[in-house]
């Protein structure tokens, strides 16, 4: 696999306009001896760039590009158009976005543009291609950004107009659309494409019982909220769309992306994905965040494209804006950032590379702090970690990761689940798919998160948990998979509705019914405090929560079965043998044991193996290149740990030395070996 980059990016957003100029030579010092070799630069710059409609100034960009090349540092070149100029906002204010519940917001903040006003479009193309022309041909311009962090939605005049031209695209006629929504229902039918609106707080949107925002989270028509969502996701992709095409006039070959947020709702990255030359992303994990739940976001970045990722942004110490910005402790930085590595990260970018003095973000972390010196601990950490990359970078950057088991991500699904009104207001989409990633994760078993319409067949094991929407075609590919030999995991809440969100009838799960061997009549809801005992054909035993599928069987064999509640001894795990290959059906929310037990049958009878044969608490990843695999092994736990035995007298890259049988790992440590 081709890298995109000579070699492996170190450094993050820099913003030097923020600083007088006697500061930055400072800067250029103090990177060098932190090893820093690139630099992010023009993220928040538009109006700087643009003072005025008709006026652009250069001069200060000019000035900071030109220090970073004779520097030799690598630049990250963004297009500064996530947030308006005030000038801009005051001669056109439909720029401004409408929020959900109405009101159309002043100048402020950032991520402020509706994503469907002719007029901003303009202007990100115009400033796009101005950027490119000028800064296309400099060497040291290796990748471009654009934009940042895309997000958020607009409800304002222009983008219903602009969703019923996608809608008429989309179903044809009138008739088409009031079936796919169920239009009957409430006597909602339409007759005219401009009877629709958007569904917001102020239309279809419902408050909710534990929902804080009012009418965004639940909807009394999920079809329209949906193809909203896919709208809103799709209008936003054609502005990144006009800003890298502006970027291709001028320069054909510089790789383009966009920072990515890991299982952000609001966009289908997979979708996205197919526009970015590379896919970049921003990693920040809270304090408490299970170190699976941030491997397993890399493995969605990494699987967006099947390919290595950059990590756009992570911060060196805390983060500013979450509730609990807890310090990142002694070597916990470079442990993430080797885990970043180990998942398919081919760069380590930081915000910011110097403090902020004001502005929301004058407390977020950065590598160079507020004393301005190199004299601390998170400067000497970032220093160690720059000289490690270094080091033995070049050898790591563009290799693959091979893995025989697939976790089905789909962002319809995750838009759908959650818009759906009942079951249970505790089913999340990212928990449930988080659950099966954490089994995974336990036993060092690598992992690729993939799209429904993924080639399932470099796979030996395919699981889909909450595979409540079953698009066209999807049974029917699943089918051909299992019958091929493939081993399927799903379970409840799956097969349940079509594109639209309307059921497919016939009884659960739907077109996954003859597959999965098994018929679902009825779905019992738990609360919190309630559960239900499961009773394993093998004599043991365990709890489940949440949903209860109450099970019959039309071929599968019973696994596990309800001890309790009237439908005590009816089915709760079933396996379906389906051609050469078999479907594991889970009709509850098993604990992490017992859902371990099921997937532990499910990876013997694929032939699943971990990346190495023993067993072990430390995290073991690997990727590999043509001629060599290179493994990673980090210690996340909060105690000791021996390093396996299958390395014992190999050399520690990082270290240059022979590791010893015994040798023990402690909280943070890092081994990487190559073989």
């Amino acid at each position: 696999m081709e890298a995109k980059f000579k070699k492996m990016l170190y450094g993050g957003d820099y913003n030097p306009e923020q600083w007088p100029r006697e500061i930055w030579q400072q800067d250029m010092e103090l990177f060098d001896k932190a090893g820093i070799n690139s630099a992010t630069v023009n993220v928040f710059s538009w109006a700087r760039l643009q003072p005025s409609e008709e006026v652009y100034d250069f001069h200060e960009l000019d000035d900071i590009v030109d220090m970073l090349t004779k520097a030799g540092k690598q630049i990250v070149l963004a297009t500064s158009t996530a947030a308006l100029p005030a000038w801009m906002v005051k001669r056109y204010p439909e720029v401004a976005r409408v929020d959900n519940e109405g009101r159309r917001h002043k100048f402020g903040q950032r991520h402020n543009a509706c994503p469907n006003s002719p007029v901003y479009r303009h202007f990100i193309q115009e400033l796009t291609g101005r950027l490119a022309e000028r800064y296309g041909n400099n060497e040291n311009v290796v990748c471009w950004h654009i934009n940042n962090e895309y997000g958020g939605e607009c409800y304002c005049e222009n983008c219903e107009k602009a969703f019923r031209v996608w809608l008429r695209k989309k179903y044809g006629t009138i008739e088409a659309l009031n079936q796919a929504w169920n239009l009957a229902f409430w006597g909602h039918n339409i007759y005219d494409w401009d009877e629709i609106v958007l569904p917001n707080a102020l239309s279809e949107g419902i408050p909710w019982q534990g929902i804080e925002e009012f009418g965004k989270e639940k909807t009394a028509f999920a079809g329209i909220s949906i193809d909203y969502r896919r709208f809103m996701s799709d209008s936003i992709l054609d502005d990144f769309r006009l800003e890298r095409d502006a970027i291709r006039q001028y320069d054909k070959a510089t790789p383009v992306t966009t920072n990515l947020m890991g299982t952000y709702k609001g966009l289908d990255y997979f979708k996205w994905a197919k526009e970015m030359d590379i896919v970049s992303w921003d990693n920040y994990p809270s304090y408490d965040t299970p170190w699976s739940h941030v491997a397993m976001r890399h493995d969605l970045m990494r699987g967006l494209k099947n390919a290595p990722f950059m990590l756009m942004e992570q911060t060196p110490s805390q983060q500013n804006w979450q509730s609990y910005n807890s310090l990142k402790k002694p070597g916990q930085m470079r442990a993430q950032s080797w885990q970043t590595v180990a998942h398919g990260g081919d760069t380590v970018q930081f915000f910011q590379l110097r403090r902020s003095v004001g502005g929301c973000e004058k407390f977020h972390g950065a590598v160079i702090a507020h004393v301005g010196t190199d004299q601390t601990r998170v400067f000497r950490e970032v220093a160690q970690l720059g000289e490690e990359l270094d080091r033995i970078g070049g050898s790591i950057i563009g290799s693959g990761t091979e893995s025989k088991v697939g976790i089905i991500f789909d962002w319809d699904n995750y838009w759908a689940l959650e818009y759906t009104s009942g079951p249970n207001i505790d089913l999340k989409y990212v928990d449930q798919i988080s659950r099966y990633y954490e089994y995974f994760y336990q036993k060092n078993i690598s992992v690729d998160m993939i799209p429904v319409d993924a080639d399932f067949s470099g796979y030996d094991l395919v699981a889909a948990p909450v595979l409540y929407m079953v698009k066209e075609g999807m049974a029917e590919a699943i089918e051909a998979y299992v019958a091929a030999g493939g081993v399927f995991v799903t379970g409840f809440m799956s097969g349940i509705v079509n594109e639209s969100d309307n059921v497919h009838l016939g009884g659960y799960p739907g077109p996954l019914r003859s597959l999965a061997g098994i018929w679902a009549e009825e779905i019992d809801a738990l609360a919190p405090e309630q559960s239900n005992e499961i009773l394993f054909t093998d004599g043991s035993t365990d709890q489940c929560g949440l949903l209860c599928d109450i099970l019959h069987l039309e071929g599968a064999e019973e696994i596990a079965r309800y001890g309790s509640n009237f439908y005590a001894g009816t089915p709760a795990v079933t396996r379906n043998v389906f051609g050469k290959g078999c479907v594991y059906y889970v009709g509850t929310m098993l604990s992490e044991d017992g859902l371990g037990k099921v997937l532990n049958m499910a990876c013997r009878g694929a032939g699943i193996a971990p990346v190495i044969g023993e067993e072990t608490e430390l995290e073991v990843t690997r990727r590999i290149s043509d001629t060599e695999a290179i493994y990673f092994v980090i210690n996340f736990k909060d105690r000791e740990l021996p390093l396996p035995a299958v390395f014992a007298g190999k050399k520690d890259l990082l270290s240059g030395r022979e590791m010893p049988e015994g040798e023990m790992l402690k909280k943070y440590d890092v081994r990487i070996v190559k073989v």
